[in-house]
């Protein structure tokens, strides 16, 4: 497994994790993950999965980098520090290593929301501060509240097909060293499943570059996410045989050729 570095925060964490939306997997396939050095296992209280996270990470939390989100419904000062609370009961750990809000609300002022995670920092709650879903102006401005901490991640999806913040998010992390963390990398199975992709011209491209990597479709998909800058993929599986296949699309590199023929295939957004 390869690593990049959380933003500027010098920690590195697995260019591969694993989320946990609509995941009922039990603990075997995330303790294989952690297992393979994927040990970036996301999660939050909206999901319904904090406390499988826990059982999962039980003997083992110094092994784990555990971001989780809070709810885009609770964003106001007070209700930031409960969730935050309530999260870490359900992990069953004294720390959440990455606190992201989940999505903005543009009812409640986001100089309010980062001040209580910025609180959380302090109380020695919460390492890093992250958001999700949110667009350029929202990370912008949420940026612009904080004090004393930067914002280390944003995490939105992104995948060969879902190419949207490459036209302004992407460039903005890259250049202001803010991970991407891109959820739903294989586009909820269509990248890693012949009969879901439907654009014929992309198959064949996939076809022919899994067959000259010896790889999976799964894995190329993965393989052309984390090869751009500042970006890591969090895959959900709920079985131990994808955690291995999903762990192995990194550590060895698409060709400028082969990710060429992406884009010939599946256009990005023009600039």
């Amino acid at each position: 497994m390869e690593f990049k570095e959380l933003g500027t925060t010098e920690i590195k964490v697995p260019e591969i994790g694993f989320g946990t939306w609509q995941y009922r997997g039990g603990s075997e396939p995330l303790r294989k993950a952690i297992e393979l050095g994927a040990f970036l296992i996301d999660t939050a209280e909206m999901y319904g999965t904090e406390e499988a996270v826990g059982e999962a990470i039980k003997g083992r939390r110094q092994e784990v980098f555990i971001a989780t989100k809070v709810s885009g419904n609770h964003l106001r000062y007070e209700e930031v520090l409960r969730a935050a609370e309530n999260s870490l009961k359900r992990l069953g750990t004294e720390t959440i290593d990455l606190y992201q809000v989940h999505w903005p609300d543009p009812s409640v002022p986001i100089s309010e929301t980062m001040g209580a995670m910025e609180k959380l920092v302090e109380m020695g709650k919460v390492r890093f501060i992250g958001v999700s879903n949110f667009y350029l102006k929202n990370l912008q401005e949420a940026q612009a509240c904080m004090t004393k901490h930067k914002i280390v991640s944003n995490q939105v999806k992104y995948s060969l097909v879902n190419r949207d913040i490459e036209e302004d998010m992407l460039p903005y992390c890259q250049k202001n060293n803010i991970t991407v963390i891109a959820y739903s990398p294989l586009d909820r199975g269509a990248l890693s499943s012949k009969p879901l992709l439907r654009n014929r011209r992309a198959l064949g491209v996939f076809q022919r570059v899994a067959s000259e990597t010896g790889k999976t479709m799964s894995q190329v998909a993965l393989n052309w996410c984390i090869s751009k800058p500042n970006v890591i993929a969090i895959p959900k599986t709920d079985k131990v045989k994808r955690v291995i296949e999903d762990c192995e699309a990194s550590g060895w590199s698409l060709s400028p050729q082969q990710i060429a023929a992406f884009d010939g295939a599946l256009r990005s957004p023009s600039p």
